[in-house]
């Protein structure tokens, strides 16, 4: 069974005295390595667990596992499999979990002897995106980020030996029996209260002085165990110092194009793409403020709504940048290439422009670059740079840079534009699919229903010449009522069909609603006495509401269909109500609530599509084409209102809301 659920969540939890403190991947390292070799350099029989991401991961440390289980029959070792990693009892315990389990996340290592115990508890920090190129994260494997706890606290290691030997039984149940004796070996099966006041002390700051404030009976151990400590963190240190060294210089050249290129090639999302540009682009110019933000020539103004902003400098996130009033905007959309002003204190242009000289002092610009963002002579977007305290001057390889990701960034904004045309043609096509899908299955199932009842109606009533009366009043009225059904199922298309094609001739009235309501409940308590018992129907409609302007006979069909949806899919129990109230806008705002089934939260955005059936067209427990909402959204809207639906989710009622002008 998958664990979703973080082992040092579940640690955190339990002990919430603990506090987690930050790792480095070289620092693990040594930490478990030290720990291992605690084990290596004892004489008694521990219980040992260790959880491994991934399955390489443990195959480079195998053979030291090979060394512990020779010491302990309670060894246990959990990897997420790669290739022939499996549950298995060979020279220790071995536990393959899924990769969806929490566990591929984190780092563990717990060892629990009878005289001293020691833990390792770590969770896998996700680097940041600004710190990934399409070669993964650009921090060196060894600098990888953890956060966790790593303690000598008895009460600390049991708690985490016994969270751990429940993930083992979920996956291998089988070890229950052999689990249950490690639990009474080592005292597991409860935690003993006495150490929970000292164990905030010793466990609130876990870094590497937690191993010499703690009592560790053996002092040889301890010993040995810093002294493996130390040499395992300075021979790491020593191996990053120089790898770094060696990759910083050509990482910061590289890093800036590397991380954008790579984001506008995964990425279809404008709003990512110049997400990412924006924050690197400011980021690697030491700008104080940059703006990526999309426009066409003809625009007025752009609404900013991605910048980097340096602390010190105001934000313009959220303001609304005029752009046909800004002349150095118009200059380098004009001429399509980089307007750069150095100093513009001094710039004859913006000192005798009022509204430049204005947005200068407003927003405190000292040097200002703009790059128009192009693609085959169109332009999309703008890239600008500000500078708010200096104006030491951008190189021209800098500058060279903000125009080469600016013309990569136009072609990213192309594709992302042509994929999401493409995509909504997709989703139209799909639409039409699904429509022509749901009007043969439910045409076939609705017209072939009362098709077949009539038949059956009519050839008995010739065959039997001699049919009582009753019976024969019986045959005539159930074939006259699957022929109405027939009727209404045709006209429900031909309704929709005049709807869609805008052939409707609306005639527009001043009317009370509460008539329309009244003669909408009539027609459906009507209906509902012949087919079915009706739940309880409310109306609270004031009287007293402003008359609305709408189609009196299509106000009455959104009414009539809307409740007669809610009696559908409401037990004779429940109860459907209709309300009205002025929404403040000139409208009229008019609900029909139910108790009844309800709609799950994914089909609320779908309900009044065309041949819409929340249980499929041909499972469905109540009769009905799918166009009843359907017609309504379309009536709705030949009137100027709106129409949405509400639901807290299935079998907790549904909400509809439509509105109507006020005359």
């Amino acid at each position: 069974m998958i664990v979703p659920i973080s082992l040092l969540a579940e640690l955190l939890q339990a002990l919430p005295q603990l506090r987690a403190q930050i790792y480095f991947k070289s620092s693990m390292i040594a930490l478990s390595h030290a720990m291992e070799d605690l084990v290596l350099a004892g004489s008694d029989e521990p219980l040992v667990i260790a959880s491994f991401q991934q399955e390489r991961f443990y195959r480079q440390e195998a053979h030291r596992y090979q060394r512990i289980a020779s010491r302990s029959s309670q060894v246990y070792v959990l990897a997420a499999p790669e290739t022939n990693f499996k549950n298995a009892s060979d020279c220790h315990e071995t536990v393959a979990f899924a990769p969806e389990d929490g566990l591929s996340q984190e780092w563990h290592l717990v060892v629990l002897g009878q005289h001293y115990s020691t833990c390792l508890i770590c969770q896998e920090k996700i680097v940041p995106i600004e710190n990934q190129d399409e070669r993964g994260p650009l921090l060196m494997d060894q600098a990888r980020r953890f956060e966790g706890i790593w303690t000598f606290d008895r009460e600390v290691s049991s708690k985490a030996a016994a969270l751990l030997l429940d993930r083992i039984v979920n996956y291998r149940p089988e070890l229950t029996e052999k689990i249950d004796r490690a639990r009474t070996t080592y005292n597991l099966i409860k935690t003993p209260k006495k150490t929970r006041k000292s164990a905030a002390s010793k466990t609130a700051k876990p870094d590497i002085s937690a191993g010499k404030n703690s009592k560790i009976p053996n002092p040889k151990l301890s010993d040995a165990f810093t002294e493996r400590l130390v040499t395992y963190l300075q021979a790491g240190q020593h191996k990053l110092l120089k790898a770094y060294a060696a990759i910083a210089a050509q990482e910061r050249k590289e890093r800036l194009v590397n991380l954008i290129t790579t984001a506008m090639r995964q990425s279809l999302n404008p709003q990512e793409i110049v997400e990412v540009a924006v924050q690197e682009l400011g980021t690697a110019l030491s700008a104080s403020r940059c703006l990526i933000y999309r426009c066409k020539t003809a625009d007025i103004a752009v609404k900013i709504d991605r910048e980097f902003l340096r602390p010190g400098a105001t934000s313009l996130l959220n303001q609304t940048w005029l752009l046909q009033e800004n002349q150095i905007w118009s200059d380098a959309v004009a001429r399509q290439e980089r307007v750069y002003i150095q100093d513009t204190a001094q710039h004859p242009l913006i000192v005798n422009t009022k509204f430049l000289k204005k947005t200068v002092k407003n927003w405190q610009i000292v040097s200002w670059l703009m790059v128009p963002v192009l693609y085959q002579g169109r332009v999309l977007g703008m890239v600008e740079m500000h500078q708010c305290r200096s104006t030491v001057a951008w190189e021209e390889d800098e500058i060279a840079l903000v125009e080469a990701i600016a013309t990569q960034l136009g072609a990213a904004l192309i594709q992302a534009e042509t994929y999401a045309h493409l995509e909504e043609l997709n989703q139209q096509l799909e639409a039409l699919d699904r429509t022509r899908s749901n009007l043969i299955a439910i045409t076939g199932h609705e017209l072939r229903t009362p098709l077949s009842t009539i038949q059956v109606c009519l050839e008995s009533l010739n065959s039997e010449p001699d049919m009582p009366a009753e019976l024969r009043q019986i045959m005539l009225e159930t074939a006259l009522g699957d022929a109405d059904r027939m009727r209404k199922l045709v006209q429900d298309f031909l309704t929709l069909s005049h709807l869609e094609s805008g052939r409707v001739q609306w005639n527009v009235e001043s009317l009370t609603l509460q008539e329309c309501v009244d003669l909408a409940l009539s027609s459906v308590r009507s209906r509902g006495g012949l087919d079915r018992q009706l739940p309880e129907i409310i109306a609270e409609v004031s009287a007293e509401l402003p008359l609305v302007q709408a189609d009196g006979e299509w106000l009455v069909e959104v009414l009539s269909k809307l409740l007669d949806n809610a009696c559908k899919f409401t037990t004779p129990q429940g109860s459907v109500t209709v309300r009205a109230k002025c929404n403040g806008s000139r409208m009229v705002e008019v609900l029909v609530a139910d108790t009844g089934r309800g709609i799950e939260a994914n089909s609320l955005k779908v309900v009044f599509d065309r041949f819409y059936q929340e249980e499929g067209a041909l499972r469905r427990s109540t009769g009905g084409t799918g166009l009843g909402l359907a017609i309504c959204k379309q009536i709705v809207a030949g009137w100027g209102g709106k129409i949405w639906v509400d639901s807290p989710g299935k079998d907790r009622g549904s909400e509809f809301h439509f509105t109507i002008p006020t005359v």
